[in-house]
């Protein structure tokens, strides 16, 4: 087991630290533009909404390059490797079509949120400049899907942390104005962002080019066209995957729209639960990450018993570290609130929310391990059928149930934002044992008949 975790653990740390230093954006950006003025900062948070629900999508459908690059890197076909890059630039190519009109153009999404003129007119400039830079945010996920599946988290990381260094001076200029720029706002944010995706895309494309390693994959040795046997098979792969992640993005979303009908505090104290189980997320994302790309690549060599011995190995990792996590964030529950807010009513309403986090973090742990395992056997209908009903059935509507005691039989603890907690639970549990039921099940026929 340890040489397994072992190898586990060297590809999932880099995975880790670009993955907070992604968190890290998103963090700047608010601390930033709600020093500027309210109404941009409402504008931030409306119009980062409608971003990640578009970019989550598309990068998720791109994400399917990963166990396919992976696989052939296992089966050391280096050149069909480069094929596939090539088609996966041409997916993302027709995704930032798409995804610039929805972006350009978000006037049907804005008028649902009914919002005042100026709001209004902030949310569209900050989304227009983000739909610029949309293509080499794509570009950028094909680049790091590839880096991760041949087993080079680093490239990415240093990427993502260079970016994280650009973005703090990019936006004191670009928000509050200097040197002969005027003070932008949220828009100029999003101005900042625009400018670093551009950059680390030509950087990683210039690495794909220039870096030894990459090289027998000659990626940019030829031209070629779209074939649409290639494009259907990412596409197979990547449809259910980005849906997967809109059902989590979904999930959590409107969880907090429902948890809003209690009130500014209970509103509170839910977001700085959900921040902390972001934040503690990023683990088991990352050792799932790590533990597909040697899946990938053991299945592409055809080693059945040991991609089946390194996938228990990084969920039983996953789920491990998640327990260590788990009790001591139950331990420190107030020092962890006193770091957040100083706000009493806020701390009483998040202090229970976060004994529900022990559990929930621990099956967060086990789904999302198991999610990238399956994804590694180039498995996502099933599992996207599975977290449909978990996340939206139990979780959204048992939510709704407990926490708005629909019938009038919820218990007096789960009623409010700690039924919706619970419920959320719940879904992650009965998603994580499903999902691990169902690799058990694919990877025995891969040791049976050598296929899935």
């Amino acid at each position: 087991m340890w040489p397994d975790v072992r190898k586990i653990v060297a590809l999932a740390w880099p995975v880790l630290i670009g993955q907070l230093a992604i968190i890290a954006f998103g963090v700047i950006d608010t601390a930033m533009v709600g020093r500027f003025s309210a109404t941009d900062l409402a504008a931030l948070g409306l119009g980062s909404s409608i971003y990640i629900s578009v970019y989550i999508g598309m990068t998720g459908i791109l994400t399917a390059l990963q166990p396919i690059a992976g696989q052939l890197f296992g089966a050391r076909r280096d050149a069909a490797i480069g094929e596939e890059v090539r088609q996966a630039f041409w997916l993302a190519a027709v995704l930032s079509v798409i995804g610039f009109v929805c972006l350009y153009f978000p006037q049907p999404l804005l008028s649902i949120a009914d919002t005042p003129p100026a709001l209004h007119e902030r949310t569209l400039a900050y989304l227009r400049i983000l739909s610029l830079g949309l293509p080499a945010s794509l570009a950028f996920r094909v680049y790091s899907s590839l880096a991760n599946a041949v087993g080079k988290p680093r490239l990415v990381m240093f990427l993502q942390i260079g970016a994280l260094v650009l973005k703090f001076p990019l936006n004191t200029w670009l928000i509050f104005g200097g040197m002969g720029v005027p003070a932008l706002g949220g828009p100029g944010c999003a101005i900042a962002s625009t400018l670093i995706n551009w950059l680390i895309a030509i950087v990683g494309i210039t690495v794909l080019v220039r870096v030894d390693f990459f090289r027998p994959f000659a990626v940019f040795s030829r031209f070629c066209w779209p074939v649409w046997q290639r494009q259907k098979a990412l596409l197979k792969l990547g449809i259910p995957m980005g849906l997967s992640y809109l059902i989590e993005v979904t999930s959590y979303t409107f969880m907090a729209l429902f948890i809003s009908h209690f009130g500014t505090t209970t509103l509170a104290g839910h977001q700085i639960t959900g921040n902390i189980g972001a934040v503690l997320y990023m683990t088991p994302l990352s050792i799932g990450v790590a533990s597909s790309t040697l899946v990938s690549q053991a299945l592409g060599a055809q080693r059945f018993e040991a991609a089946r011995l390194l996938a228990r190995h990084g969920i039983a990792l996953a789920c491990g570290i998640a327990c260590v996590y788990a009790a001591a964030l139950f331990v420190l529950r107030p020092y962890v609130l006193a770091a957040y807010t100083p706000d009493s009513q806020v701390v009483a309403a998040a202090m229970p929310l976060l004994a529900i986090v022990v559990f929930y973090h621990i099956f967060d742990a086990l789904q999302i391990s198991t999610a990238f395992v399956l994804r590694a056997y180039k498995v996502a209908v099933v599992p996207t059928v599975i977290y449909a009903i978990a996340l939206w059935g139990i979780g959204l509507g048992g939510g709704c149930l407990l926490g708005f005691d629909i019938g009038g039989i919820a218990p007096e603890w789960l009623r409010g934002a700690r039924g919706f907690w619970v419920a959320n639970s719940a879904s992650l549990g009965v998603a994580g044992v499903g999902l691990f039921l169902y690799w058990q099940r694919v990877s025995r026929r891969y040791l049976v008949g050598g296929r899935g």
